[in-house]
């Protein structure tokens, strides 16, 4: 079947792919490249904070109809989950239908990769629906297009990602942890805080020895993690929120192993390792109402369907 061609497919049911946010346990800011973007090399990991995209095939129809459970969220074109849906068809070579819904929960604009991951998720599901066979390999090249961290999902739970973010390598850190996630309902724009990381540092720093020792490894303890975790947008971030700070140290203060602010915000997280700590930690701050509080698991296994 060639791209034009109404599909000769009958209609699956329905099919839910499970989106999770992510949290960068480590982000350094390398040098910039000559296509204007920065080379990143990042530790990433999912949490049990999903969205969840469905999806069914419509054969009889033409186009991608998009609903979502947000009335401020564009629908449109224009909207991650229909871009990759687009992509998915153009490599497909189909012209068919697809109707999604897209239950959203994981936080916009706030570092976790929530439109990433959406993006992933509905690679994921049409190459399920449309037995396309595609590998990890061939999917995540479809999603490079559309964004530097969706490959990284289809990747999960956890990876070195580097280059633009092309680069994933998939790696195992022992053991699940507990992560307070905490969004202060208002977001960063990545290109805000490239611009304010390189008017206020000197110098772009290499990957420390520490770095470069994890970038060589298979698998990883916490505790590893732990003695590197760094962020380089915290200081351009923090300067200008001073709040993000705040919520940093009180994290720390409350038991956790360490905090960290996430891509470029504006989520802080703290990983905990019991969750009795982490949930104290969490009903302290949500009787802040001008905070997004979520208090969830590291995520053991790849984005789940059902």
């Amino acid at each position: 079947m060639t791209k034009g061609q109404s599909a000769s497919l009958s209609p699956d049911t329905s099919v839910t792919v499970h989106a999770p946010a992510k949290i960068n346990l480590i982000l350094r800011i390398l040098d910039r490249r000559s296509d204007g973007y920065h080379n990143l090399w990042s530790i990433m990991h999912t949490v049990a904070l999903e969205d969840a995209v469905t999806m069914r095939v419509t054969p009889s129809q033409r186009g991608i109809r998009l609903a979502c459970n947000l009335e401020g969220l564009s629908v449109d074109h224009t909207n991650l989950v229909s871009k990759a849906a687009s992509a998915v068809l153009d490599h497909a070579r189909l012209s068919i239908g697809v109707d999604i819904e897209l239950h959203k929960r994981v936080p916009m604009g706030a570092g976790l990769g929530g439109g990433s991951s959406d993006a992933a998720a509905t690679i994921l599901g049409l190459n399920q629906s449309l037995k396309l066979g595609w590998s990890r390999e061939k999917m995540a090249e479809v999603g490079q297009a559309l964004g530097s961290d969706v490959a990284f999902f289809l990747f999960a739970p956890s990876a070195i990602v580097s280059g633009r973010g092309e680069s994933v390598r998939p790696v195992t850190i022992e053991g699940v942890r507990w992560v307070v996630l905490v969004n202060p309902m208002f977001g960063i724009e990545t290109k805000w805080a490239y611009r304010e990381l390189a008017a206020t540092r000197s110098a772009v720093r290499q990957l420390s020895a520490d770095h470069g020792e994890l970038d060589r490894r298979d698998r990883i303890t916490w505790d590893q993690v732990t003695a590197s975790v760094e962020n380089d947008f915290e200081i351009p971030v923090f300067a200008r929120h001073p709040r993000l700070g705040e919520i940093k140290r009180f994290l720390l203060k409350r038991g956790a192993q360490f905090a960290l602010l996430s891509g470029s915000g504006a989520t802080v997280f703290g990983l905990f390792d019991e969750e009795s700590t982490a949930q104290r930690a969490g009903a302290e701050l949500a009787q802040d109402a001008e905070l997004n509080l979520f208090v969830v698991p590291t995520c053991s296994g790849p984005l789940r369907m059902s």
